[in-house]
């Protein structure tokens, strides 16, 4: 059934329900007139009837007759009776025979006494069925004179019922008899409470400067259970009618969040069915408790305005853009939903409230992607950062994020124990470094799918601060992997998909594994390795050890546990690692390094040295004899700080270049100097150092000597002189004697971007001046939050935060819009470029 016609059934029910309540002229007279006996005589028990005696009606008393005559068909609908009684002139008994009598109305039960009511009392309809309403549910709807009685009531209740609280100036008015027969309906769900004392209004909290009109809260007690702290109520912003009231109370009757399974399209609420909006907070599995929480939060502030609804894109497959978060339902038939992409709350907020939001929301993304367009267009050429300037090209592309799970506070530490080993990606969604590197880990995702013992997870720092605090992240991004959520390893590689991609399986091998026999070791060495790791296998490093040489062990262990994901080492400290040791004329303690392409076994003796020095003597001898430099392997190699021989070329190196070059490189153990080769097709980048150390590009191979460090001088090896190592050694020679000229001399100004650095906690700190840099809340929170008083057309007047307030107090949504939507450079505002700023 669709939401109009929901809401037409169920506006044409209820107005047959109040239909009642409206006295109808012209209907069957429905004021009995009897006798005094018959009137005694056919009382029933239980049964309540309003008498009026008289001798005979003075024109005084007849404006009053027809009030009680009009009367008669609404009390007739809450089964009271209304009769009028004709007293004979000889009855002197206590109804008709005093003159104080027959100023009066009775009000029965039965045959018994319930009220007088002096006929100037019952001056219209309304404060006739207001004061017998009032008066035969005098023991169900408490009447409260002072703020401490109200709160002994609120005290009884929480936990078990809510509270229906109303002011009316005046008893006997419309609004009186409006909030009677509502108590009449709902009694036996809520608690009714009247008063008519204007100052205690004003003590509940109630900040409306005009006490002449009548006022209704709803007290949310039955969600309530510390006796220090008052419900949370919710105002009534309409005008006190029997069917205001009826909408009111049906609203928050409904669900505070609803959670939806199933097309937004047919969903159907008692939001929408009453005219009210639908705001559903996209959600998924990973981040659930926090948009749980979200929802809450947000229901509490549009209560009554709204309907909040809880979507989750793991069981509905919503074809919409994985950045929006919210989506707005309205109860007009044939306006599509609109799905958007917010900030905070406080967004969702003035959206329900200020109904030209939306439109304005959508043309400011369409204005902001336009401005982003061309400014991309026009300032390419003053862009200064290339990562920035990649992330921004790309920022329209939706990241494949469904391999890589999302962790909160909540799922965080359960999801380290659930898989052998957990690698966890702490970025910020606003940094343009994280964003590329988040790029890249979606690519390890795909390449690692289906692997078993690892599970990749990611954990936002911009919306998920504490977990990042505790884990000790210092810089975005990093990431850790960590082994049944204990010993944690950080990586300090390259952020390529290659590098990350064998740290993360390479830390799924114990570092260092320890082999039980000589045949275990002697496959390590040989590269035996299982099959799915043997991709990410380059040299095998082993320590062998005697049972003497435990402090070595102990050093090397603990250098396996540092080096972890990005080096494969083994160890071997059996009886007979002695007999190991000596086939490679080495004695214990000692490295034993087999290199992936020739396998041939280096042997490297250890002396007392400590788990750091090891470190650095593994890092070392992995280098390689003669490397060749790539993009990712040249930090390594700068970290030297020694001078660099490469020889340029064209694609592969000649057979006896290479061989001559190893030769050099091998002749001369622990030299000063990094003997090396870069491929121009591999590394193209190598063209642009050509052309920066000679001012046209050279023919190729060239041997080149230059040392970054110290002078910054570059020297090419004569072009008539084959590569051989006799005269490169001669050339070294001269270059040390001084004997030759440098072709040019590199710069020594330091590598500075053009413009200077962001500095974001300035930024903050000019932005929200008042706010604290250093605060225990998340970003959007303030360290007394209150709440507005204006949820959905209805005032909610709240004083301290109570009990059931779990979205503002547990785990702290704060005014962020967390989970579904990873919000991929934070409306990309903050990491662009520095003319921005």
């Amino acid at each position: 059934m669709s939401a109009q016609k929901d809401r037409w059934v169920f506006s044409f029910s209820f107005l047959l329900f109040c239909a009642s309540s409206i006295p109808m002229r012209g209907s069957a007279r429905l004021l009995q007139e009897l006798s005094p006996q018959e009137y005694f005589s056919g009382l029933q028990a239980g049964r309540a009837s309003l008498a009026y005696f008289s001798h005979n009606v003075s024109p005084g008393a007849q404006p009053f007759l027809e009030q009680i005559e009009n009367s008669a068909e609404a009390l007739q609908d809450y089964g009271i009776s209304v009769v009028k009684v004709n007293c004979p002139k000889e009855d002197v008994s206590r109804y008709c025979g005093k003159e104080n009598a027959l100023r009066k109305a009775y009000l029965f039960r039965g045959n018994m006494l319930i009220r007088e009511f002096p006929t100037d009392a019952l001056f219209d309809v309304n404060s006739v069925v207001a004061n017998v309403l009032f008066a035969l549910l005098f023991n169900e709807v408490k009447y409260v004179e002072t703020l401490a009685d109200l709160q002994n009531i609120e005290n009884a209740l929480k936990g078990r019922s809510n509270m229906v609280f109303a002011y009316v100036p005046a008893t006997g008015t419309a609004e009186h008899r409006a909030v009677m027969e509502a108590a009449f309906v709902y009694g036996t769900v809520h608690q009714f409470v009247l008063t008519t004392e204007a100052t205690l209004l004003k003590d509940t909290g109630n900040n409306e400067p005009d006490v002449s009109s009548a006022r209704l809260l709803f007290c949310h007690c039955q969600r309530a259970t510390d006796l220090a702290q008052p419900c949370r109520r919710t105002a009534m912003g309409q005008a006190l009618t029997m069917l205001n009231i009826h909408r009111h109370l049906k609203l928050m009757g409904a669900p505070l969040v609803t959670e939806v399974a199933e097309d937004p399209e047919k969903v159907s609420t008692v939001h929408l069915q009453l005219g009210l909006p639908l705001v559903f907070i996209l959600s998924q599995k990973e981040t659930y408790e926090a948009d749980r929480r979200t929802a809450e939060f947000v229901a509490w502030q549009l209560l009554g305005k709204a309907g909040v609804a809880l979507l989750s894109r793991d069981l509905v497959d919503l074809n919409v853009l994985l950045r929006s978060n919210v989506a707005l339902k309205t109860p007009d038939e044939g306006v599509p939903i609109k799905y958007l992409v917010l900030e905070d709350t406080d967004e969702v907020i003035t959206l329900v409230e200020d109904k030209n939001k939306v439109k304005q929301i959508q043309e400011d993304e369409e204005e902001d992607e336009e401005d982003e367009d061309e400014k991309e267009t026009n300032n390419q050429d003053i862009q200064d950062d290339q990562v920035v300037e990649a992330v921004s090209r790309d920022k329209k592309r939706e990241l494949p994020l469904e391999q890589i799970l999302a962790l909160t506070e909540e799922t965080f530490h359960s999801a380290l124990l659930e898989a052998a080993r957990t690698a966890v990606l702490f970025y910020a969604s606003w940094e343009a470094v994280s964003l590329a590197v988040l790029r890249s880990y979606t690519e390890v995702a795909d390449h690692l799918k289906g692997a078993r013992g690892v599970l990749l997870s990611r954990v936002n720092c911009w919306d998920w601060p504490g977990i990042c605090t505790k884990e000790n992240v210092t810089q975005f991004p990093t990431i850790k992997i960590y082994e049944k959520g204990e010993r944690s390893v950080m990586y300090n590689g390259m952020w390529g998909t290659e590098e990350l991609t064998s740290f993360i399986m390479l830390s799924q091998v114990s570092c260092p594994l320890k082999l039980a026999t000589i045949e275990e070791a002697e496959g390590y060495l040989r590269g035996e390795f299982p099959s799915e790791l043997s991709s990410y296998h380059h040299t095998s490093v082993l320590g062998v050890f005697s049972t003497a040489t435990s402090e070595a062990r102990e050093a090397f262990e603990e250098a396996g546990n540092i080096l972890s994901g990005h080096v494969t080492m083994g160890m071997y400290f059996e009886g007979d690692a002695l007999a190991l040791s000596r086939k490679y004329a080495v004695s214990p303690p000692a490295l034993l390094l087999a290199r992936s392409r020739s396998r041939d076994v280096e042997s490297i003796a250890l002396s007392k040295q400590t788990a750091q020095d090891m470190v650095q003597m593994i890092r070392y001898e992995l280098l390689g004899i003669f490397p060749e430099i790539t993009v990712p392997n040249l930090p390594r190699y700068l970290q030297l700080r020694k001078p660099f021989l490469i020889l340029f070329s064209d694609g592969d190196i000649g057979q006896m270049e290479s061989k001559e070059m190893l030769k050099l490189a091998k002749g001369r153990p622990q030299q000063a100097f990094v003997a090396c080769w870069l491929n121009l097709k591999k590394t193209p980048v190598g063209r642009g150092v050509l052309k920066a150390y000679f001012a046209t590009m050279p023919s190729l191979p060239l041997l080149v000597w230059v040392n970054l460090h110290a002078g910054g001088q570059v020297f090419k090896f004569p072009s008539e002189q084959s590569i051989t190592e006799m005269n490169i050694l001669s050339w070294l020679e001269k270059l040390k004697a001084g004997l030759e000229i440098p072709s040019s001399t590199l710069s020594e100004e330091d590598w500075k971007p053009p413009l200077p650095a962001y500095d974001f906690l300035q930024m903050m700190e000019t932005a929200v001046p008042e706010l604290p840099l250093h605060t225990s809340h998340r970003r959007g929170d303030t360290p007394a939050q209150h709440p507005p008083e204006s949820p959905g057309g209805d005032t909610a007047t709240r004083e301290e935060p109570s009990q059931e307030t779990k979205a503002e107090k547990v785990g702290s949504p704060g005014r962020d819009l967390r989970g579904t939507a990873p919000r991929l450079a934070a409306r990309e505002k903050q990491g662009k470029r520095h003319s921005e700023l």
